[in-house]
């Protein structure tokens, strides 16, 4: 006789009315439908053989199928958004590192991530996985910090603390530094007819980034000023080699960087001129988290450099090429609608205020973290034994078994997004609810970052300097061609 268990959440709910996430603490249900009963089933897929089924997997995921095709293989297999496999890193010189997962694939498998009664995340940022706490001055910075542990409060309240005072300069140096990018842009665009985005655009970043972060200007160090950004560069890269999936020619990348890891010596030379810089010109900011804080000189450090390289830096030199690309790429006319919109609300003046009167604007930042998230793999580990919901089916799963969802697949669930594969600029506006499923900074959109939750403390902010990205662009430009690594021509607005 099959088991079952009573939920609040339909299996045949329709994509215009998606099923509350597991955790109200962090999102509102969106509706209240009647009791259903689900089938408990037991984990389709295995770890195959000791050796032979990670190897096997691990050629898969980065070589034979790419991530994406890896899973969306396995959902079809197994009929299921939730089973086992195993995720790299994995064999030969990975012998601490198991890689065996129960992955999550739909919005609510994927929310139970969030809830920290039934999840754990210490040391999970990128899996069972860890990189040398040598990259962090042998200090576990708070992204590898459990809520459980103490100092994950002291550190979260840190960088919340630093995030409200950097409200008094984020937008002036967004807008100053933008000036600088565009200018420089246009000036080689002048020269050579076309004009490479990255160098900028790392450049913008890591000023603006220093200044409203930290409170540290490059500029009083002519070595930072010049190669600060290429420091956090190779420090990300290094540390983060076997987990991320290249695209060289193969076999050349399972050989050399997906093998072992890399030890952090070969970047330790510029991570130390960055702590000396935030040392010296953030000064301001360490003291305060001595005093207010608690913090130690080496921590506060140490998670100041985190803060800045890993979690702003680094993601938004994911993002915004991504959000460039999207916008440049369509031929639907969204330019001329987004040009419209920034030009006739928000006021004269740029700043988050306005930006926020974008509804247009808004909507693409959304959907374009929709579909392609900074952070594309999620981890969290079972604190307890405990049941997991699907849309369909229940699951038990065990102390100790490490969750993983890929982002990419989770926020286009079927059941939750309407043409979930599809670029839909206005998604967004037609149904705001669906912020409750917009996942990509460790929460929904919908919640906020507090000490007892790992959701990202830079969440809203980074939405909208992405809105003052594009808002700034088209009062600037009427338009603008190109792709995310350069830009072949602008037009000046008129």
């Amino acid at each position: 006789m099959a088991r079952v268990v009573m939920s609040n959440v339909s299996p045949a709910m329709s994509s215009s009315s998606p099923p509350s996430p597991t955790s109200s603490s962090l999102s509102p249900a969106l509706s209240a439908p009647s009791p259903t009963a689900l089938p408990v089933r037991t984990i389709p897929g295995s770890y195959g053989w000791p050796l032979l089924g990670p190897i096997s997997d691990r050629l898969d995921y980065f070589w034979f199928q790419g991530p994406e095709t890896f899973f969306r293989k396995r959902i079809e297999k197994y009929k299921s958004t939730v089973f086992r496999a195993n995720v790299p890193p994995s064999f030969p010189f990975f012998m601490n590192v198991n890689p065996n997962v129960v992955v999550v694939l739909d919005c609510e498998s994927f929310s139970h991530l969030f809830d920290m009664e039934i999840v754990e995340k210490s040391n999970v940022l990128v899996g069972d996985f860890m990189p040398s706490v040598k990259y962090t001055g042998n200090i576990r910075v708070c992204a590898y910090l459990d809520t459980s542990e103490p100092q994950h409060a002291q550190v979260k309240n840190f960088a919340l603390d630093i995030l409200k005072r950097s409200s008094k300069v984020w937008v002036s140096e967004v807008i100053s530094n933008l000036d600088t990018m565009w200018d420089t842009i246009e000036s080689n665009l002048a020269k050579d007819g076309k004009a490479s985005v990255f160098l900028p655009l790392q450049k913008f970043l890591f000023n603006f980034l220093s200044k409203s972060i930290v409170g540290a200007d490059p500029a009083a160090s002519p070595e930072v000023a010049e190669s600060g950004y290429a420091m956090v560069d190779r420090w990300l890269a290094v540390q983060l080699l076997p987990t991320i999936n290249i695209g060289m020619l193969q076999p050349l990348e399972e050989i050399f960087l997906h093998s072992w890891a890399y030890p952090f010596a070969l970047v330790s030379g510029g991570y130390n001129k960055l702590y000396q810089f935030i040392e010296k010109e953030g000064r301001e900011a360490v003291e305060r988290a001595k005093a207010e804080f608690g913090l130690t000189h080496q921590e506060a450090i140490h998670n100041l450099l985190f803060i800045l390289g890993f979690n702003a830096f680094g993601g938004f030199s994911i993002f915004l090429p991504t959000l460039l690309s999207t916008i440049l790429s369509d031929t639907t006319g969204l330019q001329d609608r987004l040009r419209k919109e920034v030009r006739e609300k928000g006021g004269p003046t740029l700043g988050f205020d306005s930006v926020k009167e974008m509804e247009l604007v808004k909507s693409v930042v959304y959907e374009t973290l929709r579909l392609n998230p900074p952070v594309p793999l999620q981890y969290a580990r079972a604190r307890k034994d405990f049941q997991l919901k699907s849309h369909d089916s229940v699951f038990d799963v065990k102390k100790g078994e490490l969750l993983c969802g890929y982002q990419k697949l989770v926020m286009r669930d079927p059941k939750v997004f309407d043409e979930p594969d599809s670029f839909k600029s206005d998604r967004f506006i037609q149904n705001g609810e669906l912020l409750n499923y917009l996942y990509w900074s460790n929460g929904p959109q919908t919640g906020s970052p507090t000490e007892s939750n790992k959701q990202c403390a830079a969440k809203d902010y980074v939405t909208l300097t992405a809105c003052l990205f594009i808002a700034y662009m088209f009062r600037r430009y009427d338009s603008v061609s190109g792709s995310s690594s350069s830009i072949t021509a602008v037009e000046k607005a008129r």
